[in-house]
């Protein structure tokens, strides 16, 4: 993973790009990798862990209604998560991450190993259902980090 890390940081670099990242169920893996690489702060401007509904409303501004209505695990959240990160750090690049790591908190709906990512750069926005197999909570966050940083590497 620390090649496509490198990658992503070196594209951005060349483009002059900031990235900012609002992550839940990685709970700052992907703010981590990033930063563990040396001249990240080129590219790095901020990262967010909201982890709890209450910091995904009050620091994110997402809608209590979406929260209620859909879930903190769904697109709408995901959606809002990314867009209000964009106007709260005029980031190139916004990321955000919702879903559920595990080994609890899944249901028949909303299984452990779902996760959204959601990528902005510019206008453009890009929100991914994946559904991760379940070989436990670290796999789950490692593979998340791996699929973000991919979308990343896509869209720069």
């Amino acid at each position: 993973m620390k090649n496509l890390v490198n990658k992503v940081i070196k594209k951005l670099i060349k483009k002059k790009f900031k990235i900012s990242f609002a992550e839940s169920c990685t709970g700052g893996l992907l703010s981590s990798s990033i930063t563990s690489i040396s001249g990240s702060s080129k590219v790095f401007n901020l990262g967010l862990i909201t982890y709890s509904n209450k910091t995904k409303v009050n620091i994110l501004k997402v809608s209590d209604k979406i929260i209620k209505k859909y879930g903190a695990v769904s697109e709408e959240c995901c959606l809002s998560m990314v867009k209000n990160l964009s106007k709260i750090t005029k980031s190139k690049i916004c990321i955000s991450i919702t879903g559920i790591a595990g080994p609890n908190g899944g249901t028949k709906s909303k299984p452990v190993g779902l996760v959204y990512i959601g990528v902005k750069k510019g206008n453009k926005i890009i929100t991914k259902k994946n559904l991760f197999k379940n070989k436990g909570r670290i796999s789950i966050q490692k593979i998340t980090v791996r699929t973000a940083l991919n979308m990343i590497d896509n869209i720069v």
